[in-house]
């Protein structure tokens, strides 16, 4: 069985930019992208926390230490400067590669500022 698994996140980032006249994609800050794990040019799912959208887009390099986070072209509709979203990255493995695996997860407050990092989510209460 092929299993597709959630490989890492940017849980919470906020959005700097949005621009509908940039070629395509998200531009991620370049030091939150070797930290999560997410490679410039893979598939990304942005799930916007402020307006419920929920899109595709693919990753690019935006300069490290900067805190960018822009969603560019036609999704550039579907988030604003200040909205908070999730950006995953999923994986495909076997059963037994997922028993072991962890995926990276990485939380940032309200100025992209890395405040904890882990590879469990806890287990939502009753």
């Amino acid at each position: 069985m092929h299993l597709t698994m959630l490989k890492c996140k940017l849980h919470r980032a906020c959005v700097t930019h949005s621009e509908v006249d940039y070629e395509g994609s998200c531009a991620i800050d370049e030091a939150f992208l070797e930290l999560s794990g997410i490679r410039e040019y893979e598939q990304i799912q942005i799930y916007n926390v402020t307006n419920g959208e929920r899109f595709t887009t693919y990753a690019i390099r935006a300069e490290a230490g900067s805190r960018v986070i822009s969603v560019n072209g036609a999704a550039a509709h579907k988030a604003a400067p200040g909205d908070r979203v999730i950006i995953c990255a999923y994986v495909g493995m076997s059963e037994a590669q997922a028993d072991a695996f962890k995926p990276t997860l990485v939380y940032l407050n309200e100025h992209n500022q890395v405040v904890r990092t882990g590879e469990t989510i806890p287990a939502q209460a009753a």
